[in-house]
């Protein structure tokens, strides 16, 4: 196909999927009140095809947000509570034993709730490492293995995770290895005084709003084939390369990298490349910019390091080392 007819064909696909994503966004909004970011995160998050870990005390309609994503992206959504004796059974599925009316015995695959185009995991960190792995193992393979058989996953696949930052006592944190699992890590403030004002008022009356479907499961599909297809600037990736690389210890300026203990590997690089494009598309844009790359620095880097003790002793934060990063090679 000629360059221009691509372009042409890209361009006819993004004027729709531009559309359909502002229209989830304002249905969304109809629903989930303040909490721009927060929405614009996980939104991005699913169009680039990837996984999110939502950090916030209790009450700030992080279920809520899941469920409504769900709905209005057309998604079959569903949640999980995460304890401490969840099995990864309960999670994935097994087989079980049955026998027909001549006699015979087979055995049959009951899948589990894992089989969700959207999962939510809430409190993860409650569950067993051996439940965690089993999870965050079929998130990364997009398929489960029981009993030799494989079953593969829905498509579009994402689970949307949830940790409650201030309980943990008799929780198991993620492994590192796992946490780098997630696109990005999407932390959920207190609203600000006006969206708490609209919450009081239009969620203790008789009717409260219900979200609306603006987008099918093909729907965005095609939205994250569009990510992946979408230009992306030469400034953009050099942009995005010296960001992760200056985050390492031994290759950045070592006195901004003093603090960190480890940096993010190049999987970071890919997450912050494909979230940029989808925040872009979000805005209405095809193509990213730097601007994109700084708002999604925090989010997609911050849970692929770690501080040193002596740094951590000094009242040194991630967000803050990620800031200075920022600064000095995107800003």
């Amino acid at each position: 196909m000629p360059v221009t007819e691509f372009d042409a064909a890209i361009a006819k696909t993004a004027e729709a999927t531009l559309e359909r994503i502002r229209a989830a966004r304002e249905a969304i909004g109809a629903v989930i009140f303040g909490q721009e970011t927060v929405v614009e995160q996980t939104l991005t998050t699913l169009l680039a095809g990837g996984h999110g870990l939502l950090i916030g005390v209790p009450g700030l309609a992080k279920t809520k947000l899941v469920e409504t994503l769900g709905a209005v992206l057309g998604l079959d959504a569903l949640r999980i509570q995460f304890t401490p004796d969840l099995m990864p059974s309960d999670i994935l599925g097994a087989e079980v034993m049955e026998e027909g009316q001549d006699g015979r015995r087979s055995f049959r695959f009951l899948p589990g709730p894992i089989f969700a185009q959207l999962l939510m995991a809430d409190e993860i960190n409650r569950a067993s490492p051996r439940t965690q792995s089993a999870l965050l193992q079929a998130m990364q393979e997009r398929h489960v293995t029981i009993a030799g058989a494989r079953h593969d996953l829905p498509a579009p696949f994402h689970v949307l995770a949830t940790q409650n930052p201030l309980e943990q006592e008799g929780a198991y944190p993620l492994p590192e290895a796992q946490l780098d699992r997630f696109l990005m890590q999407i932390d959920v403030g207190y609203p600000d005084r006006a969206a708490e004002r609209r919450v009081l008022i239009e969620t203790t009356g008789v009717v409260e709003a219900k979200p609306k479907a603006a987008m099918t499961a093909d729907d965005l599909i095609a939205a994250q084939r569009l990510v992946r297809a979408a230009p992306i600037g030469e400034n953009v990736v050099e942009a995005i390369l010296d960001l992760v690389r200056a985050a390492r210890p031994g290759e950045g300026d070592p006195e901004l990298t003093k603090p960190i203990a480890w940096g993010p590997g190049p999987r970071a690089a890919q997450a912050l490349t494909l979230a940029s494009r989808a925040r872009a598309l979000i805005d209405g844009r095809l193509s990213p910019s730097r601007d994109d790359v700084i708002a999604l620095a925090e989010p997609i880097l911050k849970h692929r390091m770690a501080l040193t003790y002596p740094a951590r002793a000094e009242g040194e934060t991630i967000s803050a080392v990620v800031a200075r990063l920022v600064r000095k090679y995107v800003a």
